[in-house]
């Protein structure tokens, strides 16, 4: 599921007359309304946001908070928002490089090694670069990730992130988009992601089991059962 930019910019939709105005306009005017009012005054921030969500009651919202989590984290399109919620945080970044980064502490050491031996045989293979953020928002380097990992259209970025219940979030280069069918990352998000996977079997079992799935679409993505095998 490749994980659209976010953008937060006013939607224009009062030239409409009110009744030929969609639900999906009126919620992107009250959106607009209080992103622009700050809700009355009050500064824009990552409990902020989230207490909107909440408030809100609208499902809608909490997806657009979930996506801007993933890549607080979203690479572009964040715009003005992103400085506000506090998702630039370079001080989080290891002092190595590494392609698994666990702010949150989700894996022990042996499994963080053998993901990264994965990741590294999975790149000398096929040319495809995963990498794995595991965080709890708004505990996160978010965009400093971009430039840490040298994110290009052959990088796929894995989120995982309890906070809005389905732990799993990927944001998909250019390249891997086209040579990997689309669902393929919805349904590893539906079936490792799920609030009621994780909560079972825990972050770390999720985490692992959707690399496993990760790896074999990655090493062979034409072939339409290496992409479903694990699903």
């Amino acid at each position: 599921m490749a994980c659209p930019a976010l953008s937060l910019r006013p939607h224009v939709a009062s030239s409409l007359p009110l009744r030929e105005r969609s639900p999906a306009n009126r919620w992107r005017l009250r959106v607009s309304s209080s992103l622009r009012e700050g809700r009355r005054g009050a500064s824009l921030t990552a409990e902020g946001l989230r207490k909107w969500a909440a408030d809100s009651g609208l499902k809608v919202a909490k997806v657009l908070l979930s996506g801007a989590v993933v890549l607080g984290v979203s690479l572009s399109g964040l715009g003005d928002v992103e400085a506000k919620v506090g998702v630039n945080k370079p001080e989080l970044l290891p002092k190595e490089y590494t392609p698994v980064i666990d702010v949150a502490g989700f894996l022990s050491a042996g499994q963080e090694n053998r993901l990264i031996q994965e990741i590294t045989d999975l790149e000398k293979d096929t040319g495809y670069k995963l990498r794995i953020l595991l965080q709890n928002f708004p505990d996160t380097p978010g965009l400093a990730i971009k430039d840490f990992w040298n994110v290009d259209d052959r990088t796929i970025v894995f989120v995982a992130d309890p906070t809005f219940g389905n732990i799993l979030h990927f944001n998909v280069g250019a390249t891997v988009d086209l040579e990997v069918p689309r669902n393929f990352w919805s349904r590893v998000a539906g079936k490792y992601g799920n609030m009621f996977y994780w909560k079972e079997k825990g972050e770390d079992r999720s985490i692992e089991d959707a690399v496993k799935a990760i790896s074999g679409c990655l090493r062979d993505p034409l072939d339409a059962n290496s992409c479903s095998e694990f699903l």
